[in-house]
C-alpha cells in the first residue's frame, strides 16, 4: 500500500479542523446574501470616501483637514464593522 504525501494546505486544514471543528459550508442562498452585503457596503464605503474627499478639498485649515480625516477613518471603521457583523451572522447560521 502506497501512501500519498499530503500537501501543506491539506495538513493545515487538518490542524484547523482539530482546533475549530469542521469547516462550515454555506448554501447558495447564504453565499448570495454575503455577496449582496459586500456590494452594498462597497458602495456605501465608496460614497463615504467621495463625500469626505469633497469636504477635504474645501477644508479651511490643516486642523480642519485632520478632523475630516479622523471622521472618515471612524466612519469607514464603523461601516466595515457593520458589514462584518452582518456577514458573521450569516456564517453563524451555517
Amino acid at each position: 500500500m502506497t501512501r500519498k504525501m499530503k500537501s501543506a494546505y491539506e495538513l493545515a486544514m487538518e490542524r484547523l479542523e482539530k482546533t475549530s471543528g469542521p469547516a462550515k459550508k454555506l448554501s447558495d442562498e447564504q453565499r448570495a446574501e454575503i455577496a449582496h452585503i459586500e456590494k452594498v457596503y462597497e458602495a456605501r464605503l465608496a460614497e463615504t470616501r467621495l463625500d469626505f474627499d469633497q469636504r477635504m478639498g474645501s477644508a479651511a485649515s490643516v486642523a480642519d483637514l485632520e478632523e475630516l480625516q479622523q471622521q472618515l477613518s471612524q466612519r469607514v471603521s464603523a461601516l466595515e464593522l457593520e458589514r462584518d457583523q452582518k456577514k458573521e451572522a450569516i456564517w453563524e447560521k451555517a
